[in-house]
């Protein structure tokens, strides 16, 4: 092991990446690594234990076996959690930091391959606000539940930063002069915003914290997006909006409780249960319509959430490039093919997008510093492709000051230079 390395670790509700710094100060990513870890009930060690998969090879086996395996994902949207502190997989209780622990034992393994032996310390991201912490002591739960996490990856020792000021370290190597920097990391469960000052003179302060004027955050961001998508062109083919008839002989609205789940990639699984199937297939029976929520009942029984937002995934991406785009998913007798037009998209975000320029807003006001005097605004992580994004802070600060790039990476590399410092 070399002392000369330094790591960072980006641990995303997502995606995960770990950058190696060695002493010429050069990060090298291993990464993007799918945050998801894979249970199958047949891939056991002779012990009985689970193997988990994780990441591609996640994927790859959950395409495989759909629903007769189990899939965890989003993991960090529940480290603030009180209610979330086990669940049991195939006779095996697992902690949400076990699963945490997978992922980043596996990202471990694959940047040791590469670099050889990596420290047990690192610099690890966490962001402003944790998705669902509604007082600091939820934030407290969430940077316990990560430091036990890295600590099951064999990590002994852990500092955390703030994943935009991280972000704004590796944007700094970008400028050639000192700069009044906005940095936006918009992340898939939060979206973050630091102000800070970097650049080469800056960079030779002993006290970096004192290069930073302020952060904040707000607890959405790509996941709430899609949800929008899912809400207004999937949940009324499948039921949404319909009635039944009840035992009473009187015609009511199908539970909207049941689309809601349905709005968060990670919550589609719970809907798998016995007492919930239960109600589905009474309404099913009872329904005016009964055909879209046969088809809804199709996507819980075999499990098909993942498919599902990697069709809305596609869709989004699309309407970022174009105005017109199609949403397009089949699977047996679930069959959704419906344009979409950017402008529409961008209206149902729009409660979103006003919490995020809010957000923005406060930020400025609290550290005192006018639109006027930002030098230079960086917007990274993967909805910060969304052109309505884009255009919220065009709008305040103009499209010449407006920086983007290294979406998936930057606030890993960033990490990995604040280690090295």
């Amino acid at each position: 092991m070399s002392d000369e390395l330094s790591v960072g670790i980006d641990f995303g509700t997502t995606n995960s990446a770990l950058a190696i710094v060695d002493a010429q100060g050069e990060p090298q990513l291993e990464g993007p690594l799918r945050s998801i870890v894979q249970f199958d009930p047949e891939r056991r060690e002779p012990s009985g234990r689970l193997i988990p998969a994780v990441g591609p090879d996640a994927v790859e086996a959950w395409l495989d076996i759909r629903a007769d395996g189990r899939l965890i994902q989003s993991a960090k949207s529940f480290l603030a959690s009180k209610l979330f502190l086990s669940t049991n997989v195939f006779g095996t209780t697992f902690s949400l930091e076990t699963f945490v622990g997978y992922i980043l034992r596996a990202l471990r393994v694959r940047a040791e391959a590469r670099f050889g032996a990596i420290p047990d310390r690192a610099v690890v991201g966490r962001p402003v606000s944790f998705a669902g912490a509604a007082a600091r002591a939820d934030e407290d739960l969430a940077l316990r539940r990560l430091t036990r996490a890295f600590s099951e990856a064999g990590f002994r020792e852990v500092r955390f930063e703030y994943e935009p000021v991280a972000a704004a370290w590796h944007f700094e190597h970008a400028l050639d002069a000192d700069a009044l920097v906005l940095i936006g990391d918009f992340g898939g469960g939060t979206s973050d915003f630091s102000l800070a000052r970097v650049g080469p003179g800056e960079r030779a302060r002993r006290r970096r914290s004192e290069s930073i004027l302020g952060s904040d955050g707000v607890a959405l961001a790509g996941d709430a997006f899609d949800g929008k998508l899912v809400r207004h062109l999937v949940a009324p083919r499948l039921g949404r909006g319909d009635t039944f008839r009840s035992p009473f002989g009187k015609v009511l609205p199908v539970p909207t409780w049941l689309y809601g789940h349905l709005e968060r990639w990670n919550h589609v699984s719970f809907l798998r249960s016995r007492d919930t199937l239960g109600i589905l297939y009474d309404l099913q029976r009872d329904a005016v319509d009964p055909g879209p929520l046969a088809a809804f009942l199709h996507l819980v029984e075999n499990d098909l959430g993942f498919e599902l937002y990697r069709a809305v995934q596609v869709t989004k991406e699309a309407l970022s490039t174009s105005d017109e785009a199609r949403f397009h998913f089949r699977d047996g007798p679930l069959v959704i093919d419906v344009p979409v037009a950017r402008r529409d998209f961008e209206a149902w975000i729009g409660d979103e997008l006003e919490a995020v320029a809010r957000c923005v807003d406060g930020l400025l006001a609290r550290t005192g510093v006018a639109p006027a005097d930002v030098d230079r605004v960086f917007l990274t992580g993967g909805s910060s492709l969304v052109p309505a994004v884009r255009r919220l802070f065009e709008e305040r600060f103009g499209d010449a000051r407006i920086a983007t790039g290294s979406e998936f990476t930057s606030v890993a590399r960033g990490l990995g230079l604040a280690a090295a410092s």
